[in-house]
């Protein structure tokens, strides 16, 4: 018996919200289906809280809408939100004992701006605890699985957002990328994420792990699918004090994703059998180094000349300091979280120990209960890098190869590329378990994709390939663009959308 439920029968958002508007199928009938289906792929455990009332009751508010004809892009559309945003009704926990019964007042600006465009929201999706990981194994519920391998990670810390898409629960989800947790998990899922430009959408309401790097940003099964998700999010928000009213001269609001995306359309619907016709792709000479996996080389090499083939040039260009986005990020980021996560004390919300002697007992106790070993060992770093006597000597450095990093790229588009080209991630998706005795192996498989965040650039991941072994595995294809560009990374990524198929291939069932 089939457990898929009916929006997999649509290929697209826009022809599923053709068809809501068209009555051919309603979004309660849209939102039973993913039900059912979530409950009978639970193994997969991709979602932490369904509330199946919450859900059907944004499923008939956008079906009063359909009937008054007021519907829009994303009205009725089954979604689901990663649990690092806050939301009323559904628990947010960051996937961690910390937060295990905490229910916001209040939504996130992001969850509130799809609500406000008609989506429907499933529920929460499992992540690594405090967005902190790479494999989504170190959520405090259980890691979630990969549909293409039960036994292979799903990524992270994104990895319940990317499996839930993957497995055809949810048209689209959405995720958090601090240093390539939106682009790994697609890449090691087979669908496709972007993280746009740091200050882009908003902050507001989401858990914080590293202020200065966190970033929203949707996944889904393909480019356009994205660009229904991310135009809408893309805006200025006042409560958020990072968040840009301004994106180099247009202002940040819904529809300037869209606008960008459809001139970039019309450019390459000029060049006829050369769509790409003068595309300068960037392909770093770094990205290609001994630790990069042949069959992730060769299915990056295949896509590159997939793009060439469509009329874009291929540029060999060099950024030197790749390999110091790993320590410079690992300074920054745990100091971040080491400042963020002091608020979880056990006096106000979160967990309490309930045996302690004094306030401070309590915070320590309450703390070493409530955080996990990579929380912790976060923590630890963090605070460290942070103390007198260390701060000039590891994170003022750190910052200030941070401002190198962000150079190498500006110096690349402005002297040879529009777009840059590479891997995700250094291999396919790795066993759940793999690296146990070794914690930080994981942060070493981020080496592709932390300059970027340390940049604050925008970036995307699509599926390029699969690899060769008895289950195969999806590899990732990472675009990345100059401050700003999202809708036309997002164009150029449509474009080999339209001329493979890799992300049109689906897991079976688990």
């Amino acid at each position: 018996m089939s457990t898929m439920p009916l929006h997999t029968e649509f290929d697209s958002i826009e022809a599923l919200g053709a068809a809501l508007r068209q009555g051919k199928v309603s979004a309660l009938e849209l939102a039973d289906s993913a039900l059912d289906a979530i409950q009978a792929q639970s193994g997969l455990n991709a979602f932490l809280h369904v509330d199946a009332e919450l859900t059907r009751a944004q499923a008939r508010a956008a079906d009063d809408l359909l009937g008054q004809g007021r519907g829009g892009s994303l009205t009725g559309i089954p979604i689901a939100h990663k649990d690092v945003f806050v939301t009323r009704g559904w628990r947010t926990t960051a996937a961690s004992k910390m937060l295990a019964d905490y229910t916001s007042p209040f939504d996130a600006t992001v969850v509130s701006l799809l609500e406000q465009a008609g989506a429907v929201s499933l529920g929460k999706l499992n992540c690594d605890e405090f967005a902190m990981g790479s494999g989504n194994e170190n959520s405090a519920f259980g890691p979630a699985r990969n549909p293409w391998d039960a036994d292979a990670v799903p990524g992270g810390s994104s990895g319940g957002s990317a499996a839930a898409v993957a497995a055809g629960l949810v048209m689209a989800a959405t995720g958090t990328d601090t240093g390539g947790s939106v682009r790994q998990p697609a890449a090691l899922c087979g669908v496709s994420g972007i993280k746009p430009t740091y200050g882009t959408v908003s902050r507001f309401g989401m858990v914080a792990f590293g202020s200065s790097l966190d970033q929203a940003g949707p996944l889904a099964r393909h480019a356009r699918d994205l660009l229904e998700l991310l135009d809408p999010i893309s805006a200025f928000d006042q409560r958020d004090a990072t968040s840009l009213p301004d994106c180099d001269g247009a202002a940040n609001q819904s529809g300037r994703v869209r606008a960008q995306f459809d001139a970039a359309v019309a450019a390459q619907q000029e060049g006829g059998a050369k769509p790409l016709q003068g595309l300068r792709i960037g392909v770093p000479a770094e990205f290609f180094n001994e630790g990069l996996s042949p069959e992730v080389a060769q299915a990056v090499e295949s896509a590159l000349q997939t793009y060439e083939s469509l009329g874009a040039r291929r540029v060999e260009i060099s950024l030197p300091r790749t390999k110091l986005s790993i320590p410079a990020y690992y300074v920054i980021a745990p100091a971040e979280a080491s400042s963020n996560l002091s608020r979880y004390d056990g006096v106000r919300y979160g967990h309490r120990t309930a045996s302690y002697g004094d306030l401070a007992d309590m915070t320590s106790r309450s703390r070493a209960e409530g955080f996990g070993p990579e929380v912790l060992r976060r923590i630890l770093v963090g605070t460290y890098v942070l103390c007198h006597g260390y701060y000039d000597a590891y994170y003022l450095q750190a910052q200030r190869i941070r401002r190198l990093i962000a150079q190498d790229f500006q110096q690349a588009f402005a002297d040879h590329c529009d777009v840059i080209m590479g891997p995700v991630t250094p291999s396919v998706a790795k066993r759940i378990g793999e690296n146990r005795d070794d914690p930080t192996a994981d942060w070493l498989a981020d080496v592709y994709t932390l300059g970027v965040s340390l940049a604050g650039l925008p970036a995307m991941s699509i599926p390029c390939g699969f690899s060769s072994s008895a289950k195969p595995l999806p590899i990732g294809l990472q675009l990345i663009g100059d401050y700003f560009r999202e809708g036309q990374l997002l164009a150029i990524a449509d474009r080999f959308q339209q001329a493979t198929d890799w992300h049109q291939r689906k897991p079976e069932q688990q």
